[in-house]
């Protein structure tokens, strides 16, 4: 349901998906406070009831594009079966996400993009950076029992995987498409056997 007309939902989750849409398709910086709320159809005067500031409904905005992604990656983790699925789980729930329904197409990972309009040391860029630490650890943790519980060789894997990962998502954003996280996944696939055989 559009966010225009869907008058039912609580104001602050009219401004948060209002805010979601339109900072990704135009940027932080290139979205006003009145274009935010006249998009949610609320008064201004309810972003400033729910928010304290922009940079508030920024930060906010990133918690739910993090909560958005980790439920996209527990619905395919609860279908994996091996530890190779689990790995794969992370790229699948990356490639449903570059596969959304996008009113301007799609732009590539919101997080990071957000993050390269904020100042650092932005409390905002903290908390993508802790998205993808997580996402790092995700792709880890199964590894660790491949790699017979060598902790260091696990966490090199997955660090390897988590910049083709980026990589891959770089690439797709600019492209528009998906094709490139299915690539991903293959070439992930491919590392994983190759590192550790028993992955087969």
């Amino acid at each position: 349901m559009d966010d225009e007309t869907d008058r039912s939902m609580p104001a602050r989750d009219r401004l948060l998906r209002a805010a979601a849409a339109l900072f990704y398709d135009h940027g932080i910086a290139g979205t006003g406070i009145d274009t935010i709320v006249a998009r949610a159809g609320v008064a201004k005067k309810s972003l400033y009831n729910n928010f304290a500031s922009k940079a508030d409904l920024v930060n906010q905005y990133l918690e739910v594009r993090h909560a958005e992604w980790l439920g996209l990656y527990a619905r395919r983790a609860a279908v994996a079966e091996t530890p190779l699925d689990h790995v794969l789980a992370v790229f699948d729930a990356y490639r449903d996400h570059a596969e959304f329904a996008y009113e301007h197409g799609f732009r590539g990972c919101g997080l990071l993009n957000a993050a390269a309009e904020l100042a650092a040391g932005d409390i905002g860029r903290q908390a993508v950076r802790r998205h993808k630490e997580e996402v790092e650890a995700l792709l880890a943790a199964p590894l660790v029992g491949l790699a017979g519980g060598d902790d260091a060789r696990a966490a090199r894997l997955a660090k390897r995987l988590a910049f083709l990962l980026e990589g891959a998502m770089a690439r797709a954003g600019l492209e528009g498409q998906s094709t490139l996280m299915h690539d991903a996944r293959a070439m992930a696939e491919e590392m994983i056997i190759s590192d550790m055989p028993e992955a087969r």
